[in-house]
């Protein structure tokens, strides 16, 4: 698997990566109706932010996104193509996410997770410190938010916080 910046032409496989990966979660079409403009990066996205594929061979299988503020990074995208979840894809990603947030400055990662997510990021590390509460359709909807501490390369640990 190589990572490499994302390419302001690969717009519509990263939206329909992403689509893919939210339905396999099995949530109702409607949901997904709903999330499809969340869901659609543009050629311009991809050039004002930090956009990074996954590929395995020539075929892209992932990505995700960063915008940073000051010390604080924010993971908005993480996506993996259904056929390839559980294959080291997502964890290869959320590494190179870390790197790459640590290259900008940061020290912290924060991620609003999808609940079906929640178990990767923490055992990738990270904390919930929070919930986003909203509603989807009339639902009640409740996203963890989670903290990833970053230390610096050459500090003591593993970028995981220190709590256990």
């Amino acid at each position: 698997m190589h990572i490499h910046p994302a390419l302001p032409t690969q717009a519509e496989t990263l939206t329909q990566i992403a689509l893919a990966a939210k339905r396999h979660w099995g949530y109702p079409e409607r949901w997904i109706e709903l999330w499809t403009p969340l869901l659609t990066f543009t050629p311009s996205d991809l050039e004002r932010a930090n956009f990074f594929v996954a590929k395995i061979k020539e075929e892209i299988v992932g990505f995700y996104s960063l915008t940073t503020a000051g010390p604080r990074a924010e993971l908005e995208n993480l996506w993996v193509l259904p056929a390839c979840m559980g294959q080291g894809v997502g964890r290869g990603l959320f590494e190179h996410a870390l790197a790459r947030a640590r290259e900008l400055g940061c020290s912290v990662l924060e991620i609003e997770s999808d609940p079906n997510a929640l178990g990767f990021y923490e055992k990738m590390g990270a904390r919930v410190v929070g919930q986003h509460v909203g509603e989807v359709d009339g639902q009640p909807r409740i996203l963890p938010v989670l903290l990833f501490s970053l230390p610096s390369p050459g500090s003591l640990g593993e970028g995981r916080d220190g709590d256990g």
